[in-house]
């Protein structure tokens, strides 16, 4: 589920809040296969468990022109009033994949059985997009079961017709909680065959139940435990995914090449000129006599001036609307953007082409079977022989076409040169006249990404640290503080973000004033400034006064500090450096009497170093820090977790300042 379904689901869910249910659940008898739960032994799991999938079971029938009817049943035990949320069926639906048929159940322990039919169901068209407003056919049918109590088992069915862009389809076998049984059944035409590949799982041979009719079943299927940091669901999830493949070698898009040509055709005549369009690539680029700034010109220009606003409209999902209607109209989506950006840069000779891509880094992956899994696209840039600067960092050599860099259109806070977080060492299916190949975005230098502090302070006698704070931001970095201060509504809101930093360190302190630069500059570092007062920063003990060194910012982290192992591997969101240098000029008659030791620790994945000293009347606090790798592998997160408790030992140390003698 993209982020767009999801932002739909929220709005229906509290359309059926509001609303609630329209109809009203009549006695009657669940169906067999419910039924058979009743007495069925629960499938391990823990004492947090809310809620155990007892059965689920899919059906796929492909008819001879391609069409997939799709049954899907689901049995769920209530074990904990939590698992009520279980009762909530939401079947998504548009103009290719209408819902035949929709049945809820429930078995109480005690008591009648109840049933909902698909009229008892809202339906939820919902408009609306952050930054901008969404037209689409997705809809969702919501039916809540009644009586979904502790000990009470719920069960649905519902039914769809498709007709899918691609001969493929995907069995999601995991659930954030355990799975008794599961089962997917396939039936194919005549003629036709199929290609399973599992993912996350070892292959499993399925059981001839007919004439070209084949079942995978998989018993007690462990949960997936839902961690801080994970890597994205279909990159850790048990699923099956099914190539259907038709007779006479109509095979369709099978390959990654094959979705590279189909999406060349799908936006072939979007990207046809116009003389408008030509006057404004003329007007943009008439004072920048170099080919690069012609580049970066026309680049601001798609992220700042083109308002993201999604129109998707069946193939409008996948199909990017005329670069000219994009211009005349200033709006488009992602795919917009990156049509109208690549027929400008057509215009002053310079090639690019499509990269479509998931956001969730490991959606897709170079072990992952051909499909469109993608929510996003960007382009790629051919670079022009001999252009070489140093702003031109997310680049990479394509086999076919050259020299190409990544850029994203929509993204209006990275500048040209350089690509998010979230797209690096992403796998992205770049789109050429001669098909698609599936490519690793380049990681950029975690230097791009940084935060570099300076502290000039005075301590007094009582404990008070008084001074001047300056930070620089850089990269995906800057681009979070941008968007702080844009979700300001009042004037007195801008100054939070450092708030809340400086409350993560201090427990009382007080803006004195502060000001920002280059707030809406993209290109540059963004800035603070301001001036605190904290009381009772260093604490009195007799003649001694103890001081923390490290005046704000936390770079310690209790994630691994659970009581579960953990299951997946860490995910850090971008490569980043930080660095501080923090002065306190000691209050007079005290001296120093004891240091924190330095320290520095590096596990190859993350790294850390910090020194405390004595420069003339100064208590010197200078340390980086830098995220190297973006995935740290499971058998290595005791390393991380060993990283990060000295990195907090070091964070609470304090020096110990002592009364001078007379």
């Amino acid at each position: 589920m993209n982020a767009q379904q999801i932002f739909r689901l929220a709005c229906a869910l509290m359309l059926l809040g509001a609303f609630g249910s329209t109809g009203k659940a009549l006695a009657a008898s669940a169906p067999e296969w419910m039924r058979a739960q009743i007495n069925a032994p629960l499938p391990a799991h823990d004492e947090k468990a809310d809620s155990v999938l007892m059965y689920s079971e899919t059906i796929l029938t492909v008819q001879p022109n391609g069409k997939i009817k799709r049954l899907n049943r689901s049995a769920f035990k209530i074990l904990r009033p939590s698992g009520a949320d279980r009762a909530l069926v939401n079947v998504t639906f548009d103009d290719q994949s209408r819902i035949t048929l929709l049945r809820a159940w429930c078995i109480p322990a005690v008591g009648k059985e109840y049933e909902m039919k698909e009229k008892d169901a809202v339906e939820s068209a919902v408009l609306g997009v952050d930054d901008g407003s969404l037209i689409g056919d997705l809809r969702s049918k919501l039916l809540r079961i009644p009586a979904a109590t502790p000990g009470n088992i719920i069960g649905y069915e519902y039914e769809q017709e498709e007709r899918p862009y691609m001969n493929t389809a995907e069995w999601y076998v995991q659930e954030t909680v355990p799975v008794r049984e599961a089962r997917y059944s396939l039936q194919l035409p005549p003629g036709w065959t199929y290609k399973a590949t599992w993912l996350n799982h070892a292959d499993l041979a399925p059981t001839s139940t007919g004439t070209n009719r084949w079942q995978w079943v998989l018993n007690d299927v462990k949960a997936i435990r839902v961690e801080d940091a994970m890597p994205a669901w279909e990159g850790v999830a048990t699923r099956m995914f099914l190539s259907l493949l038709p007779p006479n070698g109509q095979a369709g898009m099978q390959s990654w090449s094959d979705i590279g040509i189909w999406y060349t055709n799908l936006a072939r005549e979007r990207r046809d000129t116009s003389p408008e369009l030509k006057r404004q690539v003329a007007d943009l680029t008439a004072d920048r006599p170099a080919l690069l700034a012609k580049m970066q010109a026309l680049a601001g220009f798609a992220q700042s001036n083109i308002r993201y606003v999604a129109i998707e409209i069946g193939i409008g999902g996948f199909q990017p609307h005329h670069a000219t209607y994009i211009l005349k109209n200033r709006f488009g989506d992602c795919k917009d953007k990156a049509t109208l950006l690549s027929v400008m840069l057509k215009e002053i000779g310079v090639e690019s082409y499509y990269v479509i891509i998931n956001t969730e880094r490991g959606s897709v992956s170079a072990t992952t079977p051909p499909n469109l899994g993608f929510n996003h696209a960007i382009l790629a840039i051919a670079l022009p022989a001999g252009m070489e600067d140093p702003i031109l960092m997310a680049r990479t050599t394509h086999p076919k076409v050259g020299r190409l860099l990544f850029f994203d259109p929509t993204d209006e806070l990275t500048p040209f040169g350089r690509i998010s977080g979230n797209l690096q060492s992403n796998f992205g299916l770049v789109v050429t006249p001669d098909g698609g190949d599936l490519v690793e975005l380049p990681k950029l230098p975690a230097a791009l990404n940084t935060i570099e502090r300076t502290a000039d302070m005075t301590l007094d006698a009582k404990g008070t640290l008084h001074g001047d704070i300056n930070e620089i931001w850089g990269g995906d970095l800057a681009a979070s503080q941008r968007y702080a201060m844009r979700s300001a509504t009042l004037e007195t809101d801008w100054i939070k973000p450092v708030e809340s930093a400086l409350a993560r360190s201090m427990t009382s302190f007080v803006v004195e004033k502060a000001t920002v630069g280059n707030q809406s500059l993209p290109n540059k570092p963004f800035e603070w400034h301001y001036t605190i007062q904290a009381t009772g920063y260093a604490k009195v003990a007799g003649d001694l006064l103890l001081v923390r060194p490290r005046v704000l910012g936390t770079k310690a982290s209790g994630l691994l500090e659970t009581k579960e192992p953990r299951e997946h591997p860490v995910e850090f969101e971008r490569p980043e450096r930080h660095k501080d240098v923090f002065e306190i000029a000691l209050p007079a008659g005290y001296v120093v009497d004891e240091l924190p030791a330095a320290v520095n620790v590096d596990n190859g994945f993350i790294a850390y170093q910090s020194k405390t000293e004595v420069i003339g009347r100064k208590l010197r606090y200078t340390r980086t820090f830098e995220v190297k790798e973006l995935s740290v592998p499971v058998a290595e997160v005791e390393k991380l977790k060993k990283f990060y408790r000295t990195v907090s030992s070091d964070e609470r140390n304090v020096a110990v300042l002592k009364r001078s003698a007379p």
